[in-house]
């Protein structure tokens, strides 16, 4: 085995190398890591990053599991990321659908009262053009008043 990795100029902060080397001897202890799933990994507590070893071994066969380790982390985490998106695309999509529904449906009762208004200004029209008419007899009516005391006189 060779000797255990801990090069400051890479500028690895204290605790991703302490998660890495907790990863590392979790996966030789595991024997690769086949008892649970990689999102099951989660980082060290703080109090276990500061009294565990921080370095990393530059094993082959350690690199390989870690490396595999991570590959399936980071499929979980792509996987989740497609799975909340797809439900993100779900719910607006839907969430559109009702939202044009709403916009439609008041589309339609704009126009019915935009009906409504006009046939309101029709009656106005025909309630104005009775008054006029009212107006007219009422004229008809003076005048044949005035010819019928010229007429009877």
């Amino acid at each position: 085995m060779n000797p255990p990795f801990n090069d400051p100029s890479l500028h690895i902060s204290h605790e991703d190398l302490s998660y890495i080397a907790h990863t590392q001897r979790t996966l030789s202890h595991h024997g690769g890591g086949g008892g649970g799933s990689p999102s099951s990994s989660r980082r060290p507590s703080t109090s276990s990053t500061h009294s565990g070893n921080a370095s990393i071994s530059l094993d082959p066969g350690a690199l390989a599991q870690l490396s595999a380790h991570f590959d399936g982390l980071l499929a979980a985490i792509t996987s989740r990321v497609e799975n909340l998106s797809q439900q993100t695309l779900k719910a607006t999509t839907a969430h559109h659908r009702r939202a044009s529904s709403v916009a439609d449906q008041a589309t339609r009762e704009i126009e019915r009262l935009r009906e409504i208004l006009r046939q309101c200004d029709e009656l106005q029209n025909e309630f104005l053009k009775i008054k006029r008419i009212g107006e007219i007899v009422k004229g008809f009516r003076t005048r044949v008043s005035v010819l019928e005391q010229r007429i009877g006189k």
